[in-house]
């Protein structure tokens, strides 16, 4: 089973930089966009069904905002929009997809870095979702979250941590929150586990050449139960090709959808 996640960083623009050419050839069983700074009058059919592909999303209702997405090679036995917590959804950052005991979700975690209230949302935001991670931790289902988690966990997960220590996204009130989901509620981190020692960055600054420098960020996650997460064979960061200020994160599992 391959799982890619991608913060498109708007799915027009994406779909211009080539990602629905590259997404052809990737022979992908779940896709999850976010990021898509569309509605849904503004998706062609190729960005709304590419082939093979089935789309589904969560819009925001702020127009060019925010919104995630979630591309199935076979049709789900549920879609699930939305957390049910108006304040959060009005932004569209949560899709789940069921196929029997298997959850897939396409998460789009706010960002605190343009002001100290976007940064209240943020927190706001972790304390919300925290009992359904719990939920989902608990259900006995199979689950993948991947998307923009907009938090680097630890100093290897990004080039200039000394620096960013009092930023959005290296936060210690951010960094033991995450720590906190992965040892109470055992959720796994998935290139983390495979990789040790590779620092796997996926979002870069469009400032002072970090792109060509590699100065950047590992924000970008799939987050697994512990049984599904010791099925992940190999994972990849596609930059091959720049669709987005992300890319890509391929994982691929030894388990059949």
């Amino acid at each position: 089973m391959r799982i890619i996640s991608a913060n498109l960083n708007g799915i027009r623009s994406a779909t211009t930089k080539g990602f629905f050419t590259w997404l052809a050839a990737q022979d992908a069983d779940v896709v999850g966009v976010q990021e898509l700074k569309a509605q849904a009058s503004d998706l062609s059919p190729e960005m709304q069904n590419p082939e093979g592909l089935y789309g589904y999303f969560h819009y925001a209702e702020k127009k060019g905002y925010s919104g995630v997405g979630l591309y199935c090679r076979s049709q789900p036995d549920a879609v699930i929009v939305g957390l049910g917590i108006e304040d959060i959804d009005f932004e569209g950052r949560y899709l789940e997809v069921q196929f029997g005991s298997l959850s897939i979700i396409s998460l789009y975690l706010p960002s605190g870095s343009s002001s100290e209230e976007r940064q209240a949302v943020k927190f706001q935001f972790l304390e919300h979702f925290w009992p359904r991670l719990a939920e989902l931790a608990a259900s006995g289902r199979e689950v993948i979250i991947m998307g923009d988690w907009n938090i680097a966990h630890n100093e290897i997960d990004l080039k200039n941590w000394k620096g960013n220590r009092k930023n959005s996204g290296f936060l210690p009130e951010e960094r033991a929150w995450f720590s906190k989901m992965l040892s109470e509620l055992k959720w796994v981190d998935v290139w983390r586990t495979l990789y040790p020692e590779i620092p796997g960055y996926t979002w870069w600054s469009n400032r002072g050449q970090a792109y060509a420098k590699d100065v950047g960020w590992r924000i970008d996650y799939q987050i697994a139960t512990p049984k599904l997460a010791a099925l992940a064979m190999q994972a990849s960061i596609y930059k091959d090709e720049k669709f987005s200020d992300h890319a890509p994160l391929i994982v691929d599992y030894d388990y059949t959808l």
